[in-house]
């Protein structure tokens, strides 16, 4: 699901080469996958009002019901 995500990112921002995912698995067995982009790029990833992380995050969550996990998206600024 990382790639999946890095690869949705990537498409979306100029500085390809500035996105990162990082995975962090919680106690409770959830996956928290962490995406950075260049601080210029934020606003192509969150979208005007929230719909493209939305979009990103729902893309994700129904990955991972596939997989029989929770996965959630946070952008990290």
């Amino acid at each position: 699901m990382e790639e999946l995500l890095r690869y949705l990112a990537r498409s979306l921002v100029a500085e390809r080469e500035e996105v990162e995912v990082d995975s962090v698995t919680e106690e409770d067995g959830t996956i928290v996958l962490e995406l950075r982009v260049a601080k210029d790029e934020v606003g192509r990833v969150i979208g005007r009002g929230g719909h493209t992380i939305n979009a990103l995050r729902a893309v994700i969550r129904a990955a991972a019901v596939k997989h029989e996990k929770r996965v959630l998206v946070d952008v990290i600024d």
